[in-house]
C-alpha cells in the first residue's frame, strides 16, 4: 500500500509547516480578543472547508452544482442528532457520521449529473437545498420537536475534556480542516484526482480511456458533500453555537459558489484565499464607512455596494482570470522571486578566460 503522502513536494511540506507554525504558535501567541476567533477565523476555517467540497465538484470535476448549503444543513442537523441520540459516539465519530449522511444526500442528488449538464445540472442540484431544508422544517424530529425554531448546539466534548472557549474551538476546527485539506490535495493529484480533471475537460473522451462516469461524477459528489456535511456541522457547532434552517439558507450556497469562483476554480489553495476575501472584505468596506466616512454612509448601501463588488469581481475573474486569486498570488510570488533572483546576479561579471 502506497503512504497517503505520495504525492506531497518539499515545497508544500515546507508551506504546511509554515501555516502551521502561523496557526497554531503565531495567531493564539498574538490573538487575544475573541472576536477573531469568533467572527473571522473560525467561520473562515469552516466556509474554507466547504468551499474546498465545492471545489471538487465544480472545480475539478467540471459539474455546475448549487446546493452546498443544503449539505451544510444536512451535516450539521445530523451531527445535533448524533449527540443527542447516540451519545457514545462522541464528538469525532459523530462528526464523521454526520459527513457520511450529508455524503448520502451528495450521491441521491449527484445522479441527475449522469444526464443533463450546466445550468440544467446546477437547477437539479438546487433542488437538495430546498429539499433538505424543507425536511428539516417539515418533521419535527430533526429538531428535537423544538418549537422556537432555533436549538441550541451541544457543547463539544472530546475524550471528556470540554472545548467551550473560543480558543478551543479554534483548534477543533483547525484540526479537523488541516486533515481533510490534506486529503483533498492527497486525492487531487492523484488517480481519483485525474479521473476527475478528465471528466471535466472531455467526458466522452474520459470514458473511452475507461473512466467511469458514473462511479467518477457521483464520487465527487459524495465526497464534496461529505466536506460540506462536516463544513456545516463545525459551523453550527463553533461558530453559530445554535442550529437553524434558515442559517443555511440559498444565500449561503452563492456565498460558497463566490469562494470559489473568486478564489479559483481547482485550486485547494483558492478556498482559503476567496473565504478570506468573502468574509474580509464586508469588514473593511464598514471599516472604511465608519473611519473615512464617519458613518454618513448608511449600512444598507454599504452591503449593496458589496454585492455590486462581487458581482463585478465575478465578471471579471472570469473573463480574465479563470484561476481566480490562487493564480494571482502565484504570479506574485513568480515575479518576487524573479526581482530577488535578478537583483542578486546584478553586477556580477562574467569571468575572462585569459590566452
Amino acid at each position: 500500500m502506497k503512504p497517503i503522502f505520495m504525492t506531497y513536494t518539499k515545497k508544500d511540506l515546507i508551506n504546511l509547516a509554515v501555516c502551521m507554525v502561523l496557526s497554531v504558535l503565531i495567531i493564539p501567541t498574538f490573538i487575544k480578543t475573541e472576536y477573531w476567533y469568533t467572527s473571522i477565523l473560525i467561520p473562515w476555517l469552516c466556509l474554507a472547508l466547504a468551499t474546498i467540497g465545492q471545489q471538487i465538484v465544480m472545480g475539478y470535476t467540471g459539474q455546475l452544482a448549487l446546493g452546498a448549503a443544503g449539505f451544510m444543513a444536512a451535516g450539521a442537523f445530523a451531527m445535533f442528532n448524533l449527540i443527542l441520540r447516540v451519545p457514545d459516539l462522541g464528538f469525532v465519530g459523530s462528526l464523521i457520521v454526520s459527513g457520511l449522511i450529508a455524503a448520502a444526500f451528495g450521491i441521491l442528488f449527484g445522479l441527475p449529473s449522469l444526464k443533463v449538464r450546466g445550468i440544467y445540472l446546477m437547477v437539479a442540484t438546487l433542488a437538495s437545498q430546498f429539499f433538505i431544508i424543507w425536511m428539516i422544517d417539515k418533521f419535527g424530529w430533526f429538531k428535537n420537536y423544538d418549537s422556537s425554531g432555533i436549538i441550541t448546539a451541544q457543547d463539544i466534548v472530546i475524550l471528556g475534556k470540554p472545548f467551550t472557549t473560543p480558543l478551543a474551538m479554534y483548534f477543533v476546527c483547525l484540526a479537523v480542516t488541516t486533515i481533510l485539506t490534506l486529503l483533498a490535495m492527497n486525492m487531487a493529484r492523484g488517480s481519483t484526482g485525474r479521473n476527475w480533471m478528465a471528466v471535466r475537460d472531455m467526458d466522452i473522451a474520459a470514458e473511452s480511456m475507461g473512466v467511469s462516469l458514473l462511479r467518477t461524477k457521483v464520487q465527487a459528489f459524495a465526497i464534496s458533500a461529505f466536506y460540506c456535511g462536516v463544513a456545516g456541522a463545525l459551523f453550527a457547532f463553533c461558530y453559530l453555537k445554535s442550529l437553524e434552517p434558515v442559517a443555511f439558507d440559498i444565500k449561503l450556497s452563492f456565498k460558497i459558489l463566490f469562494m470559489c469562483i473568486l478564489g479559483g476554480l481547482g485550486t485547494i489553495n483558492g478556498a482559503f484565499i476567496g473565504a478570506a476575501f468573502i468574509l474580509l472584505f464586508p469588514v473593511l468596506l464598514n471599516a472604511i464607512g465608519n473611519n473615512v466616512f464617519h458613518g454618513a454612509i448608511d449600512a444598507t448601501i454599504i452591503s449593496s455596494i458589496e454585492q455590486v463588488i462581487f458581482g463585478l469581481l465575478m465578471i471579471v475573474f472570469m473573463i480574465y482570470e479563470p484561476l481566480g486569486m490562487a493564480k494571482l498570488w502565484e504570479n506574485l510570488k513568480q515575479s518576487m522571486k524573479s526581482k530577488l533572483s535578478s537583483s542578486g546576479v546584478k553586477g556580477v561579471k562574467s569571468p575572462v578566460l585569459k590566452k
